[in-house]
This record gives C-alpha cells, structure tokens and sequence, in this order.
C-alpha cells in the first residue's frame, strides 16, 4: 500500500501538468500565416512527445517499484490502478489529437482563405487604372500596383522598395526627373502633377482605419489635352480678334520679342514695311529696316529693352520714296519675374500733323509780321476808343443816375398814393354819405333824377380812385396775400348774386355753376380777381350771356368767366394785362375805365402764385381763367363778426349809435344819414369829444362807428378800448377805414369788431345796423 500510494502520489501531480498544459494552448487565428502554422504543429508534436515519453518512465518505475513489494495483491492492485490512469491518459491524448487535426484542418483552410483574399486584393489593385500606393500607420510603404511602378521606370528610376517612408518616395520623385512640375489650388481636389513622360495625373489621398494611407494617382492627360484645346482656340479666336481690331486701326502695331523679332504686326505695318512684298513677320529688326535706319533706332530698342518706355519721332522714306513723319512709341512687355521679353511698337502718321504744324509756324511768322503792321495802325485807333469809352462812361453814369431817379420818383409815386389813399376817400366817403342822405328824402322827380346823376359820378370816381388805389398798393408793395384753406361755395354764391343784378341792368344773362371745392388761397384777393373778369365781360358781352363756373383739374381749380362778346384778337391777348391797355371794338361806345382792371389781376395773380390764362375767338367770346390749387379745412374755428351781413330790414328806428371821426363833414354826413333812417346819433372827432358830450360808460348804445385814422396819431381801435372799458358791457364796434393791409384786417377780427373799407356803401351799413339791432 505504501509504494501505491507512492505511485498513485507521483501520477497525480503528471496527470493534472499534463491536462493543464493541453487546455492551454491558445487556438491558432484563422488569418495567421504559414509560418505560425508550422511553428504551432512543431509545439504540438513535441508536447505530445513529451506526454509519451512521461507514460513511458511511469510505467517503468511501477513495474520496477512492485518487485519489492512482498504482497502480490497490492502490486496486483497497484497495476490495475496504473492500467486504468494509463487508460484515462490514451483516450485523453487521443481526444487531445483529434483536436490538434481539427485544428490543423481549420487553419490549412483559413491559410487557403487568407491567401484567395490577397490575391483578389492584389488582383483589385492591380486592375485600378490609378496608380496605387499604401502606406502603413508609420507612413512607411507596404504596397503598390504596376501602374504606379510603371511611372518609375518609364523615368529610368528605381521604383521605391516596401518600408521606404513617404517623405522620401516624394523627395525621390523629385529629385529624380519624374515629376516635372507640381500644381496645386486651393479649390482643387488634389495636386496635379506633370510627370516625365509628358502625362497630368492628378493625387488623391485617404486615411485608413488603421491609420496608414492611401494614395491615388489618376490620369487626367485627355482632361488636360481638352482644357489645353479649349484654351488655345480661346487664345486663336482672341488672336483673331486682336488682329481684326488692330488691322482696322489708322496705325502701326507690332511686337518685337527680346531677340528683336517681329513676332505680330498688323496690315499697316506689313504694308509699310513689307518690302518687295514680303512679309516682316519673323524677321529681326535689323532685317526690317536699312542699316542706317536700324541703328537710329538702336538707341531708343535698348532702352525700352531695360524697361523703360519710350516716344519718339522720325522722319522715314516709304518703299516708293515718299516722305512720312512717324511718331513711335515703344512699350516695354514683363513676365511674371518683371524681366522685359519684349516691346509693343505703335507707330502714327503724323505727316499732315507735321505739315500743319509748319504752315502753322508760317502762318504764325507773317500773323507777328501783319500784327505788328497792323498794331502801329491800331495804336491811333486804340487812343480814339479809349476816349469814346470814357465818353460812354460818363453817359452811362449819367443813365445810371437817371433810372435811379426815375425809379426813386416812381416809388416816391407809389408810396405817396398808398399813403394819402385815406386823405383821398374821406371827402368821397363824405359826398356819398350825403348823396345817400338825399336820396332818403323827397325832392321831386327833377331833384331825385339829379342826386341820382350825382350818386352816379360818384360811383365812377370811386372806381377810377380805388383802382388807382389799389394799383399803387400793389406796386408799393402794402397789400400781403392772407392765404387760408377756405370752401368756395360762399365766394361764388356772393359773387354770383351780386353780378347777377348788374347783367340784368345791362340786359344781359348771367349762368353760375356752383362749386364747393375747397382751395388755398386768399378770399379776398381771389374774389377781386374774379369781379374784375366780371366787370370786364358785363362791360363788352352788350346783349348775350355771361357763365361763371370752375372745373377740376388733378390738384388744381380752373375758375373761369365765359361771355359772348366780341372776342379779343389773338396779337391784343398779351397786351390787355398791360397798364392802360383797352381793346375797344370798332362801333363800341367809349367807357369811363383806365385800363387797369386786368392789370390788378395780374399783379394779384403773381402775388399769390396763381396762373391766369385767356383765350378768345373774334365774334364768339372770351374765357378768362385763374388757376388756384387745391386745399384742406382746418378744424372749425368760432366764426367772427364780419361785414357778411343777412338781408335788410327796416326796423333801425330809435337805434342809438356813437360816430368818432376826424373828419366834422363825414361826421355830419353819417348822422344825416342815420338820422334819416331814423336812428339818434353822437358824433364826435375823438373819444374826449364824446365823453364831453355823453356818458360813454352809463349811456345806452348800440353800435360805436369809428374812423381807424384819428388825429394825433390816435387810431380808433385805441379810442374803442378807451370808451368799452369804462362800461360794464362793451359795446358793438364797427371799424371804419382805407386800410386793407391784411394786419389790420386780422386784428380787427381778433378784437371782434365788424370792419367796413372806404368809401362806405349805405346799403351795406344798413345792412351791419340791421345785423346789429337782431343781434
């Protein structure tokens, strides 16, 4: 028993060596190659020689191990044992052959596997139309295909061997002759190279997984062969451009390489120089031209040659002798380096130039040689000028200061009717006060017929003095247009109506076309305007018919005056608008007017910027126009107290009124006609005269007439403050006056006073009382 356990103690270590050794041998990878095959089988055979050889030395020290042994059923027992591990051991190391063919089958066939895929991979690379180069993640080569290897030895160079690093297998394509040039661009997909057997192949390169490279080499020769193509026809059909533009030009061109060739010229050129026929293109200059000639022009070939250009001019005999004066320029042509690889020649013909510039010169000595005859002639004359000159001088100052004076008069004029218009109407305003007062009383028939005749002159001196008037304040400079937006709807109606009256009296029809059209302009102004047309039309139209309308136009009004008069000729159009112009047709009776109704408007219609227009057909009538622009109402404003008034009515009995005027005949004409139309009336010079005679701030009043121009440069706006604020309710005031400057108007308005112009129209004080009393 002991030397079993012994042995059973020694094979049990063996056993588990042996079976751990066998499970650890690793399999073999399918892809390795074949030398780690043959390497793995050679293990494997000697481990199993090994395993043999370790059966064998157990055996034998059992079966020498049992003859000591006195008992024959232990030894017996003991080889059982050993029989039975000797057993388990074979079938083991069979099991572990079994696996070692296997394994052997499976890597003969991996080895078949691995050696078709390189051959396909080599067969791949070897049928790519691209040269092919592979470099491992040290950038070392491993392999290439023949079409790369064959870019080598077309340039006689080794081909580089697997290893060689990239850096060096382009520093041998390099240095070596077979790249000849390297193009790259930044829009490029790669570098193009041009290599020594004339092809363009273009390099295209890619990172692998493992981080080696590869590197693709296309041909694009036929690519470059048709760029190239396309280029040289651009360049042909450039050329032949150039050329049909040169050949057209009155000049000579050329270009002279560096050797002095003449390498482009022009049909001019060739023409000149072409001698006997033949052509200078190809030839050196010195083969162009004759010696003597070539070497003037040597000097001016090497400077343009060094880089700089030059212009110069000579005198050049032709093929059949003729004289021709040239003016050269030659132009230097650089590279990219800046090195001169030749000039531009342009040649002009500058012979008539030339001959006109010596006639010029002649023409120039015999003009001295004829200026200086002529100076000393003209010495005299010079003398004689000189004096009418300062003869003319002193005329013209004489002129100067006569305009100066006339138009100085001609202001002073002005100035003086403007200023002494309020001395002119006051006795006017007088006279018609106390016509109207008579008209009010009962003479008889031959008594009324001769106030009437007298109210009528006065009528026409009131027109003749306010159109005089008003043409010296226009030219003075005193009225100011006052332009509002305003509806033109109570123009017309008032204008309408009462012209209306006037056209009956002359047997004539007046038509009216209302309008409501709202324009910027001044109101007044514009009605004088339009009256004017009106007078002048009831004046000429004799029986017919008058129309007063307007018509839109875009942003502008046409208001216009139609009558069926006698027309106007078409040279007398212009020449109506003049001062003191009348156009009287023949048979038509004389009228009292100046000629300045149709001057006014045009001084208005300047004023404020509108156009007036007329148009007449001899025997048909007239049509007088004004152009006034469109506008917009301004918010609606309280309207003031104004002379506008509603129609009469003739309950003015027992009104009360206070007159205050510096004029004691206007006074004593107004209170004889208020008197008569049954009002009690004061009247006084100032607003002391008046408190003399009444209690301004306790007696019952109902309506204050005052002057504006008092004395002592007082004004009745002044005189009214003084007399309202001593009452506890101020009292209506009507503003009389021969202002119509446009300030006044406005303040008056602002105080809320009614205003009336001289001369004053009863009619229309009758009119302000009436409004007054109702008020």
């Amino acid at each position: 028993m002991g030397s079993n356990s012994t042995a059973c103690t020694l094979i049990r270590p063996l056993r588990g060596w042996s079976l751990a050794s066998l499970s650890s041998v690793p399999d073999l990878p399918e892809s390795s190659g074949e030398s780690a095959k043959d390497q793995r089988i050679a293990e494997l055979e000697a481990e199993n020689r090994r395993l043999r050889d370790i059966r064998d030395a157990l055996i034998v020290r059992v079966e020498s191990g049992s003859a000591h042994k006195p008992e024959p059923y232990a030894a017996f027992e003991h080889s059982v044992i050993l029989a039975e591990q000797v057993r388990e051991r074979t079938e083991a190391l069979n099991l572990t052959m079994e696996e070692l063919k296997a394994s052997n089958k499976a890597l003969s066939r991996a080895r078949e596997e691995a050696e078709t895929s390189r051959q396909r991979l080599s067969d791949a690379i070897e049928s790519i139309a691209d040269g092919f180069v592979l470099f491992d993640r040290d950038h070392c080569l491993i392999q290439t295909n023949s079409r790369f290897r064959s870019y080598w030895r077309h340039a006689g160079v080794p081909v580089p061997q697997a290893g060689t690093p990239i850096e060096a297998v382009k520093a041998l394509a390099l240095s070596s002759g077979l790249v000849v040039e390297e193009h790259s661009h930044e829009d490029a997909e790669g570098t193009v190279f041009l290599l020594s057997n004339g092809r363009w192949v273009q390099m295209t390169e890619r990172t692998t997984r493992e981080g080696g490279q590869v590197v693709l080499y296309s041909d694009i020769t036929d690519v470059k062969n048709s760029e190239m193509a396309r280029r040289i026809k651009a360049l042909e059909e450039s050329e032949r451009w150039i050329r049909v533009v040169t050949d057209h030009v009155p000049a000579l061109i050329a270009y002279v390489g560096a050797d002095l060739t003449v390498q482009f010229c022009n049909k001019v050129y060739q023409a000149w120089y072409g001698r006997n026929g033949v052509s200078p293109l190809g030839k050196r200059l010195e083969q162009v031209h004759s010696d003597e000639f070539y070497q003037r022009l040597l000097p001016q070939i090497l400077e343009v040659l060094d880089g700089h250009s030059v212009n110069f001019e000579f005198e050049e005999t032709g093929e059949h002798g003729e004289q021709r004066y040239m003016l050269r320029s030659y132009v230097p042509n650089r590279d990219e380096t800046g090195e001169v690889t030749g000039f531009f020649v342009l040649i002009r013909d500058i012979t008539e130039r030339r001959k006109t510039a010596i006639a010029l010169e002649q023409a120039y000595d015999d003009l001295e040689h004829r200026v200086r005859e002529r100076t000393a002639a003209l010495t005299g004359l010079n003398q004689q000028l000189r004096q009418e000159i300062s003869e003319r001088s002193a005329v013209e100052a004489r002129l100067r200061e006569a305009k100066q004076e006339a138009e100085q008069a001609n202001l002073s004029k002005t100035k003086f009717l403007a200023a002494v218009s309020h001395d002119l109407l006051q006795p006017l305003n007088a006279a018609r006060l106390f016509t109207s007062a008579l008209l009010e009383q009962s003479f008889g028939p031959k008594a009324e017929s001769l106030v009437r005749s007298v109210s009528t002159s006065l009528d026409d001196v009131e027109n003749l003095l306010g159109t005089l008037v008003d043409i010296s304040k226009l030219d003075a400079g005193v009225i100011t247009p006052d332009v509002t937006a305003f509806d033109l709807r109570d123009l017309l109606n008032n204008i309408a109506r009462e012209f209306r009256q006037m056209a009956l009296a002359e047997g004539q029809r007046l038509d009216f076309v209302p309008c409501s059209a709202v324009v910027q302009s001044d109101s007044q102004l514009l009605a004088r305007i339009l009256r004017n047309f009106l007078t002048n039309a009831i004046r000429y139209t004799g029986q017919g018919r008058i129309l007063l309308g307007c018509r839109r136009e875009h942003d502008h009004v046409l208001l216009q005056v139609w009558d069926t008069g006698p027309g106007i000729p078409a040279d007398k159009l212009t020449e109506i608008f003049q001062e003191f112009k009348r156009i009287r047709p023949k048979g038509a009776q004389a009228d009292k007017g100046l000629g300045l109704g149709l001057a006014i408007v045009d001084k208005i219609a300047r004023m404020l910027g509108h156009e007036v227009s007329v148009s007449s057909v001899e025997g048909k009538g007239s049509v007088f126009s004004v152009r006034v622009p469109l506008g917009e109402l301004q918010p609606a404003q309280p309207a003031p107290r104004g002379p506008h008034l509603p129609m009469l009515d003739s309950g003015l009995k027992g009104a009360r009124g206070w007159v205050i005027d510096n004029d004691l005949a206007i006074c004593q004409g107004m209170k004889t006609l208020l008197e008569g139309w049954g009002c009690r009336v004061t009247t006084a010079v100032s607003a002391e005269g008046l408190a003399g005679q009444v209690d301004v701030a306790r007696a019952p009043v109902d309506l204050i007439l005052a002057d504006y121009h008092l004395d002592n440069d007082e004004n009745g706006v002044d005189a009214v403050a003084v007399i309202n604020a001593q009452r506890s309710q101020p009292a209506p005031v009507l503003m009389i006056t021969a202002n119509y400057t446009n300030e006044l108007k406005q303040h008056i308005r602002e105080l809320g006073y009614l205003l009336m112009n001289k001369p004053v129209k009863p009619l229309k004080l009758r009119s302000v009382l009436n409004h007054v009393m109702r008020c």
